[in-house]
C-alpha cells in the first residue's frame, strides 16, 4: 500500500472516531449554538404574571424532543433554531453586542505595519479612511528598528486611476515623541487614492502605501427632535440638512451608558423640504430591559445613494460624540417578533428540512 493512501485512511478514520466522540454520551464538550445568556448590564424584569419554575419531575415531561442522531440533522435543526430565532428582529433594528458594535464603526482607519529586516517595522496611521473634500489629512509615521534612517520622510497623495500624484509633503521627525508627521491636502476631486510614505532606510528607498477616499461635502448634521413612541418602536428623529436632494441612508448605533444597544438604520429622499431621517428602536430590543437614564447615538454614517447606475456612493459622519436624549417611558413597548412573512416561511423550510434526517 502507497503512503498517500495510508494517510487518506488514516484522516478518514480520525473523522469517523472524532464525529463518533462528539456525538457520543460520554463527550463532555457542549454544543454552544442555541445557547443564550443574559445581556450585561441589563437585568430583566420579571412580569409579575409569571408562574415560578415548574418542579424537575413536573418540566421533564415538557422537555423538547432530542437531537437526531444524524450530525447533518443536528446542524440543520440548530441552524434552523438561530435563523428563527435572528427574524425576531427586523433589519432596520438588531440587538448590538459590544464585539459587533466595534466592527460597525464606519471610519476607522487600521493602522498599516510595513515590516523591516531585523524586525523592524515601518508603521503609517491616518486618523480615518474617508475624509471629506477641503479636510486636511494627518499623516503620522513611524520607523522602529536598527536601521539607519534620515530625519525626514516623504508624503504623497496618487490618483488610484491615473497613478498620477496630486500632491505632497515632507513629514518632519518629531523631537519629542520621534515620530514623522504632517499634512496633505484633500481639496481633489472625490473619489479613491493611495499615500505614499517614502523613507531613506540604510541607503535604500522603502515606499509604504495605503488607501484612503476623498468625499464630496454631502451637509450637516443638526441634532435630534424629540424621540417618541409609534406600533411599538422608539423613534429617533435625526436631523440633516443635504446640500443636494437624493435618496439618503443613515446608520447609528444606539447605546445606554456604554452598553451597545441596538444597531439602527433607515433609508429616505432628503431635499430642502425634508431634512429628517427617522430611526427605530423596535420593542424586540428594548423591552423587557431597564433602562433609567439617558441614551446615546453613537457613530452616525449617512451615505448618499447613487442616482444612476454606476455613480459611487458618497459617505458623510456625524460628530465624535455623537448625540444624547432623554428618551420617553418605554413601558408600553413589548417584546413582541417582528413581522415578516417571507423571513417566517424560511424559517418553517429549514425546520421541514432538518426534520427530514
Amino acid at each position: 500500500m502507497s503512503g498517500k493512501a495510508l494517510v487518506v485512511i488514516l484522516v478518514a478514520a480520525s473523522m469517523v472516531v472524532g464525529t463518533g466522540y462528539l456525538l457520543s454520551e460520554n463527550n463532555s464538550f457542549d454544543f454552544a449554538w442555541g445557547k443564550q445568556t443574559a445581556e450585561p448590564g441589563y437585568p430583566d424584569k420579571t412580569p409579575a404574571s409569571v408562574s415560578p419554575a415548574a418542579p424537575p419531575q413536573i418540566a421533564a415531561g415538557f422537555q423538547k424532543k432530542p437531537p437526531s442522531d444524524n450530525p447533518v440533522g443536528f446542524m440543520l435543526s440548530k441552524v434552523a433554531d438561530q435563523y428563527a430565532q435572528s427574524v425576531r428582529y427586523p433589519p432596520w433594528s438588531v440587538p448590538l453586542t459590544e464585539a459587533q458594535a466595534k466592527g460597525y464603526v464606519g471610519n476607522h482607519y487600521e493602522p498599516v505595519v510595513l515590516p523591516l529586516e531585523n524586525e523592524g517595522q515601518f508603521t503609517v496611521t491616518l486618523d480615518k479612511f474617508r475624509f471629506t473634500r477641503g479636510e486636511d489629512i494627518l499623516v503620522v509615521a513611524s520607523l522602529q528598528g536598527p536601521q539607519v534612517m534620515g530625519h525626514s520622510l516623504q508624503a504623497s497623495l496618487e490618483n488610484t486611476d491615473s497613478r498620477e500624484p496630486v500632491g505632497s509633503k515632507t513629514l518632519e521627525q518629531d523631537g519629542h515623541t520621534g515620530y514623522y508627521q504632517g499634512s496633505l491636502s484633500s481639496d481633489e476631486e472625490p473619489g479613491e487614492y493611495r499615500l505614499i510614505v517614502e523613507a531613506n532606510i540604510d541607503g535604500k528607498p522603502v515606499r509604504h502605501a495605503s488607501t484612503l477616499t476623498i468625499e464630496p461635502y454631502l451637509g450637516d448634521f443638526e441634532g435630534l427632535e424629540d424621540s417618541y413612541l409609534s406600533n411599538n418602536n422608539l423613534v429617533i428623529p435625526v436631523n440633516f440638512s443635504p446640500q443636494a436632494s437624493g435618496f439618503y441612508a443613515l446608520s447609528a448605533q444606539l447605546y445606554y451608558g456604554q452598553q451597545p444597544v441596538a444597531q439602527l438604520q433607515a433609508e429616505q429622499r432628503l431635499d430642502r423640504t425634508s431634512d429628517t431621517i427617522s430611526l427605530k428602536a423596535h420593542g424586540t430590543v428594548l423591552a423587557s430591559k431597564s433602562f433609567n437614564g439617558k441614551f446615546q447615538l453613537r457613530n452616525l454614517q449617512i451615505r448618499q445613494l447613487p442616482a444612476l447606475p454606476g455613480d459611487r456612493t458618497h459617505y458623510a459622519f456625524g460628530p465624535d460624540d455623537g448625540y444624547e436624549f432623554e428618551p420617553p417611558d418605554l413601558d408600553d413597548l413589548n417584546d413582541t417578533p417582528a413581522v415578516n412573512p417571507e423571513s417566517e416561511q424560511r424559517a418553517a423550510l429549514l425546520k421541514q428540512l432538518a426534520d427530514k434526517f
